[in-house]
């Protein structure tokens, strides 16, 4: 990985966090980026909350699944996710500081595949997320 590799990887995932709503809504704070890695917080709002008084594990799925798409479109290749999957391994409340970094498995020219971990303020592992994903033959930034 070179410099320039992860001054574009910045460049693109700046240009997707300005873009990305949900992401932003979340309170997505963006801590490092790097070629085919990302790695980002949030804190846990009351409005995240669930039936049973713990967080909606669709929050950390979306923490997760943004990790994900900043690591492998930060190459400025549209990349869309393929397939994902989650283990839920604590529960998480409000307040709670979530971070998430994503590392990358396999970089295809078609396909590729990360490995995302969630932790909390306690750097105790909450939740673990794989994705794959498919590259198009498009940019996200010129």
């Amino acid at each position: 990985m070179s410099e320039n590799a992860d001054q574009l990887a910045g460049q693109v995932v700046a240009h997707m966090m300005q873009h990305d709503q949900f992401s932003q809504w979340l309170g997505i704070e963006v801590l490092s980026v790097a070629e085919g890695h990302s790695k980002i917080k949030m804190t846990v709002r009351s409005e995240m909350v669930n039936g049973f008084g713990i967080v909606h594990g669709g929050i950390a799925f979306s923490l997760a699944d943004s990790a994900f798409a900043f690591a492998c479109n930060n190459r400025n290749v549209l990349s869309v996710a393929l397939d994902t999957s989650i283990n839920f391994i604590k529960p998480v409340h409000v307040n709670d500081v979530l971070v998430a970094e994503a590392k990358e498995l396999h970089n295809g020219k078609s396909t590729g595949l990360y490995h995302i971990t969630i932790t909390n303020q306690r750097d105790h592992e909450v939740a673990v997320f794989k994705g794959l994903c498919y590259r198009t033959d498009k940019s996200l930034i010129p």
